[in-house]
């Protein structure tokens, strides 16, 4: 096992929940490109921070280091049979069938949709006066989300859905989520608490709705099915090389896990984007005038200094895993720490600073050096996906909208859920929006 901190857990655990950009960064200064760790949440597991190492887990077979073990904590919101949860073969057939919504002809189809929900959230900023980006990046990447991949077209049945999500998605958004998903995933929370009772009945109430649609999607023809453009009748009309489909249970499951990494991360990575943009001022002007490669600089700059995840994991099974000079027991997780990879000095020089030209040349980053859709057989699906969505607003807002920061500071960072988030919300002032018809967008 690599070396790591002889601190009691407690003290490690406290290090994690209060500082761990602080902490992480000691160990790795420390110890070098991997230390062995142990919190009250996790008990002993690895942490990696070195680029080679992150290659090794990332190329590791997914029988020998199971991922979707390590996202059981979502199991509560996504189900049992999300592609998120499931390892080995099982997790490649799921990978086979949602891929192809995903990339190509496909993603174009959405950039309208994308469009018409950045103006409509656009259109009801106020001017002159304070306010919280985040909760519009929510509502914008919501209607995407409902638009894109449930294929519902705006009117009541997208409110009443967006509206059941609202009220489920909101007690696991809060900063202390992390220990309710973390109770809930392990059947901690008292059967009568009021708390599993407000969970079980909004993931019901999602439920119902989604079930409903999936079965009156389910009585189109094929050729009506084919006819349309959303993920969910994609996936209806998806087979595996056996022929087979996914059955309900899967479909629902793909939905919701959709729902939380296409919606949640997307509208945090928009909201530290336009903070970073912001506080800017070469950067933001060369933004306004730049191609789609230097809004795509933006963003993955964005994702690099302001990271939505912070790790990622493994659990090692079947037998022990070599990685470098160290051998993992069976059992241990290893987690690739993308919090202090990102900010490394000798693979980011000047790290604290946003310089979307990282991305622009030859040199720009790789797979194992910039990891915020993960790595290997279990790169996020949704990643073209969303990096199409947060181009396509940061170009929306800055050809209407005229923002400034609302304070002289950059926002400070806050995990709710499983991301991490702005603090207050990226406030800022809009001085000036123009109308949609006024623009034409490139």
């Amino acid at each position: 096992m690599p070396p790591g901190p002889r601190l009691p857990k407690l003290v490690q655990t406290l290090g994690f929940v209060l500082a761990p950009r602080q902490f992480l960064g000691a160990c790795q200064r420390r110890y070098g490109g991997a230390v062995t760790l142990s919190t009250a949440f996790d008990g002993t597991f690895v942490m990696v921070f070195d680029p080679e190492l992150v290659r090794q887990v990332f190329q590791g077979s997914g029988d020998g280091l199971h991922a979707g073990e390590a996202n059981v904590l979502l199991e509560p919101f996504v189900g049992k049979r999300s592609v998120l949860l499931l390892d080995g073969d099982e997790h490649l057939r799921q990978r086979r069938l949602l891929l192809p919504a995903f990339h190509g002809r496909q993603l174009s189809r959405y950039e309208e949709v994308i469009r018409r929900a950045a103006d409509a959230e656009i259109d009801g900023w106020p001017l002159e006066q304070p306010f919280a980006l985040l909760p519009s990046m929510r509502a914008l990447t919501l209607h995407v989300i409902l638009q894109a991949v449930f294929g519902f077209e705006p009117g009541p049945a997208e409110l009443e859905l967006a509206e059941r999500l609202r009220e489920l998605l909101e007690p696991i958004g809060q900063p202390r989520s992390v220990l309710l998903l973390y109770r809930l995933a392990r059947a901690r929370v008292r059967r009568d608490s009021p708390e599993l009772r407000r969970f079980l009945a909004g993931r019901e109430a999602v439920d119902r709705l989604l079930r409903a649609e999936i079965g009156r999607r389910r009585e189109l023809s094929d050729d009506e099915l084919e006819a349309r453009d959303d993920v969910l009748s994609a996936l209806l009309l998806a087979r595996d090389e056996d022929g087979g489909a996914l059955t309900d249970d899967e479909i629902r499951d793909e939905l919701m896990t959709l729902l939380l990494a296409g919606h949640e991360t997307t509208a945090n990575g928009l909201a530290w984007a336009f903070d970073l943009l912001l506080h800017d001022p070469e950067v933001l002007a060369r933004a306004r005038a730049g191609d789609d490669a230097y809004l795509d600089a933006v963003a993955k700059e964005a994702l690099r200094v302001r990271p939505v995840i912070p790790a990622i994991g493994r659990v090692v099974r079947e037998r022990p895993f070599q990685l470098g000079s160290w051998s993992i027991p069976v059992g241990i997780e290893i987690n690739p720490s993308i919090r202090v990879i990102h900010g490394r000095a000798d693979l980011y020089p000047q790290p604290a600073s946003f310089r979307p030209e990282r991305f622009l040349g030859d040199d720009a980053p790789d797979t194992y050096t910039w990891l915020p859709f993960g790595g290997g057989t279990r790169r996020c699906l949704g990643a073209s996906f969303a990096a199409l969505e947060m181009r396509m607003v940061l170009r929306r807002v800055l050809e209407r909208a005229e923002l400034r920061p609302a304070s002289r500071k950059l926002e400070r960072v806050q995990l709710r859920m499983i991301a991490l988030a702005p603090r207050d919300g990226t406030r800022v002032i809009a001085d000036r929006v123009r109308a949609a018809d006024e623009v034409v967008s490139r």
